[in-house]
C-alpha cells in the first residue's frame, strides 16, 4: 500500500496495567518483566496474521486485515499471560482493546480515528480482559463462540460521539456469567421457528406459517418488541441454547413450540422462556383440528402477552381473535405461497402468486391473501424486472382489494406506500407509511420502507430513527443492514458504510459487494473497489464485462478523468436495454458529468417514465455533488416537482 493511501483494518491496542506504578516501585524487575511480556505476545500476534506497526512504551499497536483474527488473537494473548500468573504468581497484566475501521499509511505507522478509538476502549477493559467496539461486535458475533458482555455506550477522549462497547468474557470467567450475562427487557421476544413433528414432510410449511402468523399476531401487541421473521428463520433447527440466543437477539424472552399435522388434526406445543432466569413463563399444549388454527394462534398471542404482564388494547385484541379467513383450504394455500414468497427465487415467485391467486379464488374475501399476491408482483417487478408495468398494475389493484376488505390491515397499508414511492407519489406514500407503523409498530419493513423516502426527501435525521427502529426490530435481516450503509455513505460516515455492507454480506446478501465496491470507490481506493465488483460478479449478480465497465467509468468519474470517462460512454449507454445493466438515471448522472446537459436530462426524463427506483434520490444527489449547476435550471426543478420533491 502506498504511503497515505487509506485501507479498512482491526486495531489491537495493548497496555500494561499499572506499569508507572510497577516500574516506581522496581524499575529492575518490571523492564524485565516487560521485555517477558513482549517475547510472549509477539509469536500470538505473527500465529494471527497481525502486524507490529509499533510499540509506545509498554504498549503495542497493531494491525490486522480481520476483526475476528483480531479478537482471537487477543484472547489467545490474555490466555496467555493468566496461565502465567497462575503458575509463576507474575504479577504483570493487560488490558487490549480493538476498533475497526479506515486508517491511512504514514512511513511505517498508521494515523486515523481507528487508532485513536482503539486506544480509548483498552482502558475500559479489566486487568486481563479485551475490550471491543460496536463495529467489531457485528463482525465477529456470528463468526465465534466467544461471549461479548455489552457494556453500553462510552463517551471517549477526542472522539466526538458515543461508542457502544462489549467486553469478551474469558474462560476463567465462567463462574460469574450468570451475574454478567446481559439482561434485555422480558417484553423484548423472539419467536423461533417450530418445529415440524408431521409425518408428511410436504406439511413442513405448515410449522413455517403457523410461526409466522403468531409473529404477526404478537408483533400487533404495541407493549411487546418481536423480533421480525428474517432474523428468527436462522435459528430453524439450532442446537444452540436459550441464552445464547438471547444474547445474539438481545432479547429478554423467547417463545419456541412444535406443531403436528394428521390428516384434519394439529398439535402445536408452545413455551415461553425468560431467558436471563432459563425458566418457563408459560407453557401450553393445543389439540385441535386444523380449522381451529387461528384461535389457537390468537391464544398464544394473548398468554404471551399475559405472562409478560402486558396489556392488550381493545383494538389490538379484536384485532388478534380476527379470522383472516373461514376457509381452510384458502389458508393452506397462503401457507405455501408465503413460504415460496420468503425464498424470493423468479420460480419460486411465480409458483407463490399461483398459490395466493388460488387462496383468493377460494375465499375472495381473504385480506392478507390479496396482499400476498401484491407482494409477489411487486418482487418480480422490482427484484427481477418482470413484466414490469403488468406487475406493477396488478400489485395496486391487489393492494386495493386488500384495503378494501381490511381497511386496518398494516400489511396492505405498508405494500401500498411501497407501491406509491414507485409512482413518485411521496407524500401518499408517507400517509400509507405512517398508518402501517401505528396499526402495527413491531412491522420492520413498514419502517424500513418509511426510512427510504425520507431519505429520497433529505430528512435524514428522521430517516436514521427508522431504520434504526427496524434494525432492532431485525437485527439479522441483510436488506436493512444493506441500506443501513447506504444511509451511512450518504452521511459521508464511509467506515459506518463499509461495516453494514459487510455486515449484509455476512448474512447471505451478495449484491452489497456491489455497493461496498462503490463505497470503496468513493474514498479513492480503487483495488478494493475492483474486488469487491470482482466478488459481485463471483456471486452471478453481473457480468464480468458490465462489471469491469463500471469499475473503469466510476474510477474515471471520481478521478476526474473525462477522456476515459468519454470513451467508455458507448458501452454504458448500450448496456440500458440488456438484463442488469446500467439504470437510465446513472446513465443521467454520467452524462451531466461530461457536460452534456440536454442529453442528461433526456436520460433522466426516460428514467421517469420507467418509474426507476433511484430517481427520487436526484435531490439528494445534487446536494452531494453529482448534479452540479442544475438546481436553477427549470428542467431540474420542474423534474423535482413532478417528484413530489419541490
Amino acid at each position: 500500500m502506498s504511503q497515505g493511501e487509506r485501507k479498512l483494518a482491526a486495531i489491537m491496542y495493548t497496555d500494561i496495567v499499572g506499569y508507572t506504578s510497577l516500574t516506581q516501585k522496581d524499575e529492575s524487575y518490571t523492564l524485565q518483566a516487560l521485555e517477558k511480556h513482549r517475547s510472549l505476545l509477539r509469536p500470538h500476534f505473527a500465529s494471527h496474521g497481525g502486524r507490529e506497526i509499533k510499540t509506545i512504551g509498554d504498549a503495542f499497536l497493531v494491525e490486522f486485515q480481520s476483526a475476528l483474527d483480531a479478537v482471537l488473537c487477543a484472547v489467545a494473548v490474555q490466555q496467555t499471560m493468566h496461565g502465567r500468573k497462575v503458575a509463576t504468581g507474575d504479577t504483570i497484566s493487560l488490558r487490549i482493546g480493538i476498533h475497526v475501521g479506515d486508517v491511512v499509511e504514514s512511513g511505517n505507522d498508521i494515523l486515523g480515528d481507528t487508532v485513536n478509538i482503539a486506544s480509548r476502549i483498552e482502558p475500559l477493559a479489566e486487568p486481563g480482559g479485551v475490550c471491543i467496539s460496536d463495529e467489531v461486535y457485528k463482525q465477529v458475533r456470528n463468526k465465534s463462540d466467544l461471549p461479548f458482555v455489552p457494556l453500553g455506550e462510552k463517551s471517549l477522549k477526542n472522539v466526538s460521539a458515543p461508542v457502544a462497547v462489549y467486553k469478551v468474557r474469558m474462560p476463567w470467567e465462567q463462574s460469574a456469567a450468570i451475574a454478567e450475562t446481559p439482561t434485555f427487557a422480558t417484553n423484548r421476544i423472539a419467536i423461533l421457528p417450530f418445529t415440524s413433528f408431521s409425518l408428511d414432510p410436504n406439511d413442513a410449511f405448515f410449522a413455517d406459517g403457523v410461526t409466522d402468523e403468531i409473529i404477526s399476531a404478537v408483533a400487533g401487541i404495541s407493549g411487546l418488541s418481536v423480533i421480525s421473521r428474517t432474523s428468527v428463520i436462522g435459528y430453524k433447527g439450532t442446537s444452540k441454547k436459550v441464552k445464547e440466543i438471547g444474547r445474539e437477539l438481545e432479547v429478554g424472552s423467547i417463545l419456541e413450540g412444535t406443531f403436528k399435522k394428521a390428516g384434519n388434526r394439529i398439535r402445536v406445543t408452545t413455551q415461553l422462556i425468560d431467558v436471563a432466569q432459563d425458566k418457563h413463563l408459560w407453557a401450553q399444549n393445543y389439540d385441535r383440528n386444523l380449522d381451529d388454527v387461528f384461535e389457537v394462534q390468537s391464544d398464544v398471542a394473548k398468554q404471551v402477552a399475559e405472562a409478560l404482564r402486558v396489556r392488550i388494547l381493545a383494538p389490538e385484541k379484536e384485532r388478534i381473535e380476527s379470522k383472516p379467513t373461514e376457509s381452510t383450504a384458502a389458508y393452506t394455500l397462503y401457507l405455501k405461497g408465503r413460504s415460496l414468497w420468503n425464498a424470493r427465487g423468479l420460480e419460486d415467485l411465480k409458483k407463490a402468486k399461483e398459490y395466493l391467486e388460488l387462496a383468493v379464488h377460494e375465499d375472495p374475501g381473504f385480506a392478507l391473501g390479496y396482499v400476498g399476491v401484491s407482494d409477489c408482483c411487486a418482487v418480480l417487478r422490482n427484484n427481477w424486472g418482470f413484466e414490469p408495468e403488468a406487475n406493477l398494475a396488478e400489485a395496486k389493484a391487489m393492494v386495493g382489494k386488500a384495503l378494501e376488505i381490511d381497511h386496518l390491515l398494516a400489511e396492505a397499508h405498508a405494500s401500498k406506500g411501497l407501491l406509491l414511492r414507485q409512482e413518485y407519489d411521496l407524500r401518499a406514500a408517507e400517509e400509507e407509511f405512517r398508518r402501517a407503523i401505528e396499526l402495527k409498530p413491531g412491522y420492520a419493513m413498514a419502517h424500513l420502507w418509511y426510512h427510504l423516502l425520507l431519505v429520497t426527501q433529505v430528512r435524514l435525521d428522521e430517516a436514521q430513527e427508522q431504520i434504526e427502529k427496524a434494525l432492532e426490530l431485525d437485527p439479522m435481516a441483510p436488506v436493512i443492514h444493506w441500506d443501513h450503509g447506504s444511509y451511512w455513505r450518504l452521511r459521508g460516515d464511509h467506515d459506518k458504510a463499509i461495516t453494514s455492507f459487510m455486515r449484509a454480506v455476512e448474512l447471505g446478501f451478495p449484491i452489497a459487494h456491489f455497493e461496498l465496491g462503490f463505497t470503496y470507490g468513493l474514498m479513492k481506493r480503487f483495488d478494493d473497489m475492483k474486488r469487491e465488483y470482482a466478488a459481485y460478479v463471483e456471486a452471478g449478480k453481473s457480468s464480468i464485462p458490465l462489471a469491469h465497465v463500471f469499475a473503469e467509468s466510476e474510477e474515471a468519474y471520481l478521478t476526474d478523468n473525462k477522456e476515459t470517462a468519454r470513451r467508455l460512454l458507448p458501452q454504458i449507454e448500450a448496456s440500458f436495454e440488456g438484463e442488469r445493466g446500467f439504470n437510465a438515471y446513472y446513465i443521467g448522472r454520467y452524462l451531466f458529468y461530461l457536460g452534456e446537459r440536454d442529453k442528461a436530462f433526456e436520460w433522466l426524463e426516460r428514467s421517469y417514465s420507467n418509474r426507476e427506483a433511484d430517481l427520487p434520490m436526484v435531490k439528494c444527489d445534487q446536494i452531494l455533488g453529482h448534479f452540479r449547476g442544475i438546481q436553477s435550471d427549470p428542467r431540474y426543478l420542474d423534474l423535482v416537482k413532478r417528484l413530489g420533491l419541490g
